[in-house]
């Protein structure tokens, strides 16, 4: 090879060099902001994670999923509940990729000295009863169940709504009746202790951070149950499609212990006999019935209306 051909070959490598050299700049310069933000995020993340002393542990790895055994709090609105109220947390899992979007929450659970744990998505989808953790699942210990007492201790004297479910077995279908007696300002939810569905993943998910809100009493007998309601003074009205009258009938007045039956048989007869009345919803339509946690809300707000001016609603 010539000493020009050797000149050229070493200029060209040079002008090769400069420009890998040069492409990171110029990319930055054309992101502007957005680099700006970037390398903000990061550092911001960087002093996150120094701040944490072992706080944080960046990979919950697939041989680590012994550990992910218990009960978890999925989605963001529900985490924000969880620390706004200082509901107890073991630890908090966050998807990689997602700790910029969530570092205030990350941080704030850091602060009530809570473990923050880095994992694959995968591993909270896993997790997940619907799929939509959004990148962040709590794991508790066992949910703290109310007992009997302490929903009749938050009825009060005045107008008030115990629902009691005699064993509805659906998870999602528990969160959603939940949140609507939440909503209306219910003194508590009663459910069985066995063949009925507990306070789980998809039960935190469908109530919307409500059962933090709600106390929750986990009952072995529901018929004694509203025995000690109605010596509490309260009505206890069953919800069925088989009622005779509508809950126009005989209005929701008062303190009512509303009690809504299983998914697929209703309310049971030794229930049902135990209820001082029973009630269905108007309807105009063809379908057969609303699904329970449907019904439970309507007659929630139901209750809610008609006792509106005790309660001051509006006011």
């Amino acid at each position: 090879m010539s000493r020009d051909s050797k000149r050229n070959r070493s200029e060209q490598s040079h002008r090769s060099a400069s420009i890998r050299r040069e492409q990171p700049r110029e990319r930055r310069a054309k992101q502007g902001p957005r680099a700006a933000q970037g390398a903000k995020d990061a550092r911001m993340m960087g002093k996150l994670y120094s701040q944490g002393a072992g706080q944080v542990q960046r990979k919950v790895r697939d041989r680590d999923k012994s550990r992910l055994q218990g009960l978890y709090i999925e989605g963001r609105r529900a985490a924000e509940e969880a620390l706004k109220l200082g509901f107890p947390v073991r630890r908090v899992l966050v998807a990689a990729g997602q700790e910029s979007a969530l570092a205030l929450l990350m941080t704030g659970f850091q602060a009530a000295g809570v473990r923050v744990e880095i994992c694959e998505r995968h591993v909270l989808d896993e997790l997940s009863s619907h799929g939509a953790h959004q990148g962040i699942c709590l794991e508790i210990g066992e949910f703290p169940y109310a007992d009997i007492a302490d929903v009749l201790a938050a009825s009060g004297t005045g107008a008030s709504l115990v629902v009691v479910l005699d064993h509805v077995t659906d998870e999602g279908n528990l969160g959603a009746i939940i949140r609507s007696a939440e909503v209306v300002g219910a003194a508590g939810v009663v459910i069985a202790q066995k063949r009925a569905a507990g306070v789980g993943t998809g039960t935190f998910k469908t109530s919307a951070g409500a059962v933090m809100h709600l106390p929750v009493a986990r009952v072995p007998n529901i018929a004694q149950a509203l025995e000690a309601l109605q010596e509490a003074g309260f009505w206890v009205v069953g919800a069925s499609e088989h009622a005779h009258a509508t809950c126009w009938d005989e209005p929701l007045t008062g303190r009512i212990a509303l009690v809504m039956g299983s998914e697929g048989d209703g309310i049971a007869r030794l229930i049902q006999e135990r209820c001082d009345s029973l009630v269905k919803l108007p309807q105009r339509g063809q379908t057969e019935s609303l699904n329970v946690a449907q019904a439970a809300t309507v007659l929630c707000y139901e209750w809610l209306r008609t006792n509106a001016h005790e309660l001051k609603i509006g006011e």
